[in-house]
């Protein structure tokens, strides 16, 4: 692999105006196709197999009039006040009036008005599915109400469901990305070319991807996974490379030979490190959830561009930036054929020795810490968020309070039985049976009289919790009314609605998670045997992720789900974690900490092939690879702390998740453990059986090869001037 990346980085910089072009054309080419092909993102959640799914596709067949997006107005009067029919009347013809609205009821006609006689709800149904009801429907569907003079108005149901906005919040990490990179290379030129070419490679990641949403439904969350990823893994992957060819220009290297030893060395690394984070989120596929699948593969696809910009466009703009990529003092340093800069010892060396030093305190203090950070994980409830986690002050989030002061927080976590029949006598006897068994269960308030559709084949019950859509109480209700039902004869009765849909969800990726997380350790453990041709390293590196993962779920259940520090962060309401949150974080944390993991790790092995006794190759590889780990972690941190400031709850919650699982990773795991274990473990740390070693494939991710073949003739030059 080495040799081939080699000759593509040598070709690369030699035809650095023809690559150069390429990418920008390709650029243009899918900019132009995402401007005319761009479709609008979904919310809409799709889950094959369960119970909730199955009766959303019977509604759709059997009673379509039921089966689109619904809204819910709130009205309330003025302190001391009493709503009356004449008073809600004209929000409720308002809202009958706009174009695809079904229905509009009247809540003095369907009794929801609160006993106090002072809030009101009125159910609106749309004839589409949220999908597709237009931005002027839902922006008429908002204005209802606006003129009613001394009633408070709110608009929250499904309908409210917005799209995520990005704004300035990624152009901060970005602007940290920026600061961190030229404190680290210390020149203009190569903190800006490296920022340029992560930039061009997510522009094109993205455009690429707005390209297809019109053959695939992509979730609303998707691309800003998607940014989120390709942004930080591309600013890290091109640092890599260009730290590599630093030093190599400051050894004596001749550019172009210098481009085709970091491209065939670091880009070893980058490819090893890519593959394991687009394998990671491919993987989500198996989980049979078609919106994380779609998360899943519109990430990897944009982590894979990342790379393939990395191998290609940085050694062009590498050929195009010449000696200028070094700062001043190392240029002339290089002109005397003096080795300065990544050769001159600094803070990596002097940590180094100090962790083999203290190996076995901080191994200790380490691993128990991380173990308590860990508890909270005991305790978490995985959810889809409803509007009571909204941010403050939007409108689905003002519509969910006012609805659970007037009424009570299982107004806003409604369920539907459906209820399907041969004949319309037997379905009505079942829907009657079933709503009195529903009646009679734990944890619900109300029953609404069944609705049947005009055959009387199918019939609909809407059913109040007494708790709110994510309480556990509610939870116990929908597996208590299913074990009641399912005995009824004379129909198939299902429970379905966005509060059932939800916890099919979370059930089902609760289900699938320690299978993933095992599939996620076996990969490591196989790759990394691969890459380092040990049992003990791979062994080690596997435990270390296990840390990581435990200490950042527990942080995160600590503060988005308990509460504690909520408001450092943005939280004004705690709750459960989205459910797809901790399958996602195993397979974007195990990627990232693969990253880490090979580039201090063949350093060290590096060093140890060549000679040097375990302590030394520790050390070593902690000298020459911890200043640009450290760089990367830290753009890391600040791309996904960057996202914590968005008001979205699921992306906040991704955001900070991602940010501290990097920070324990890399500054604890990765630069503490690690070495302490390498140290620890001494020779052995390298043992790998002869069968094995036999039938394991040499991947020569450090470059021992090629420095073998070229070692000969190494180029060397008086100075690094193209």
């Amino acid at each position: 692999m080495a040799t081939l990346l080699y000759r593509l980085g040598q070709f690369s910089f030699r035809r650095r105006g023809r690559i150069a072009a390429a990418w920008l054309l390709l650029l243009a080419v899918l900019g132009v196709g995402a401007a005319t092909l761009m479709s609008p993102t979904t919310d809409k959640f799709s889950m094959p197999g369960t119970e909730s799914q199955k009766a959303l596709d019977d509604l759709g067949r059997q009673f379509p009039q039921a089966g689109g997006a619904t809204g819910a107005i709130i009205i309330a009067a003025s302190q001391d006040s009493k709503l009356t029919p004449s008073a809600v009347a004209p929000v409720v013809k308002e809202a009958a009036s706009i174009d695809g609205v079904t229905a509009a009821l009247d809540p003095f006609e369907t009794g929801s008005v609160s006993e106090d006689g002072r809030y009101a709800l009125v159910q609106v149904q749309f004839t589409k599915g949220l999908d597709e009801v237009t931005d002027a429907q839902k922006s008429a569907y908002e204005r209802v109400g606006a003129d009613a003079e001394g009633l408070r108005v709110e608009h929250g149901g499904e309908i409210m469901g917005g799209k995520v906005e990005v704004g300035s919040t990624e152009a901060l990490g970005v602007m940290v990305a920026a600061m961190v990179l030229v404190v680290t290379f210390g020149s203009l030129v190569a903190a800006g070319m490296t920022l340029l070419n992560a930039l061009i490679g997510v522009a094109v990641g993205m455009a690429g991807l707005f390209s297809l949403t019109s053959v695939i439904e992509l979730t609303s969350t998707a691309p800003i996974l998607a940014l989120m990823l390709g942004l930080a893994v591309g600013i890290d992957y091109s640092l890599f490379i260009t730290s590599r060819y630093r030093q190599y220009l400051t050894e004596g290297l001749a550019p172009e030979e210098a481009v085709g030893r970091a491209t065939g060395t670091a880009g070893s690394a980058v490819v090893f490190a890519g593959a394991t984070v687009v394998i990671a989120l491919a993987g989500l596929s198996v989980v049979g959830i078609p919106f994380l699948s779609v998360m899943g593969l519109a990430a990897a696809a944009t982590v894979a561009v990342a790379v393939l910009v990395a191998l290609t466009l940085l050694p062009a703009f590498l050929s195009f930036a010449g000696n200028r990529i070094l700062p001043r003092k190392q240029r002339r340093a290089a002109a005397e054929d003096a080795a300065l800069g990544e050769a001159t010892e600094g803070f990596g060396f002097t940590w180094g020795r100090l962790v083999t030093k203290l190996r076995i305190p901080l191994l200790a203090v380490g691993i128990v810490g991380l173990g308590a950070l860990a508890l909270p994980v005991q305790d978490m409830r995985l959810a889809l968020p409803d509007a009571g986690t909204a941010a403050e002050g939007s409108a689905a989030r003002e519509a969910y309070d006012l609805t659970s002061e007037g009424f009570g927080e299982g107004f806003n976590g409604r369920l539907i039985a459906v209820v399907n029949g041969a004949d319309a006598s037997s379905t009505g006897a079942a829907a009657k049976k079933a709503a009195a068994l529903i009646q009679e269960t734990d944890g619900i308030l109300a029953v609404a009289p069944p609705q049947p559709n005009q055959q009387g084949t199918t019939v609909l019950l809407t059913i109040i919790p007494e708790a709110g859509p994510t309480a556990v109480g509610t939870e116990n209700a929908v597996r208590d009314i299913r074990d009641r039902v399912a005995g009824i004869d004379g129909a198939d009765i299902a429970l379905t609605g966005a509060t059932a849909l939800g916890i099919d969800v979370s059930e089902k990726l609760a289900d699938a998670l320690p299978v993933y997380l095992l599939l996620v350790v076996g990969l490591s453990i196989l790759l990394l045997m691969l890459v380092f041709r040990s049992v003990l390293v791979p062994v080690k590196a596997a435990l270390g992720f296990l840390l990581t993962v435990g200490a950042t779920f527990g942080i995160t259940v600590a503060i988005f789900q308990e509460g504690h520090l909520a408001s450092l962060v943005g939280i004004d309401t705690p709750g459960p974690l989205v459910s797809f949150l901790p399958i996602l974080l195993i397979g974007i944390l195990f990627g990232l900490a693969m990253d880490y993991e090979v580039f201090l790790v063949s350093r060290m092995r590096e060093d140890f092939v060549h000679g040097a006794d375990p302590q030394q190759a520790t050390v070593g590889g902690m000298g020459h690879n911890a200043r640009v780990v450290t760089a990367a972690a830290l753009i890391m941190t600040s791309v996904f702390g960057g996202f914590v400031l968005l008001d979205d709850p699921i992306i906040k919650s991704i955001g900070f998740a991602l940010a501290i699982g990097v920070v324990i990773d890399a500054f604890v795991v990765r630069m503490t453990l690690v070495p302490a274990v390498m140290s620890l473990l001494g020779r052995a740390a390298w043992w790998l059986p002869k069968s094995l070693d036999k039938a394991l494939p040499d991947l020569d991710i450090e470059g021992e090869k090629l420095n073998r073949r070229l070692e000969p003739e190494e180029p060397r030059k008086d100075t690094v001037a193209v």
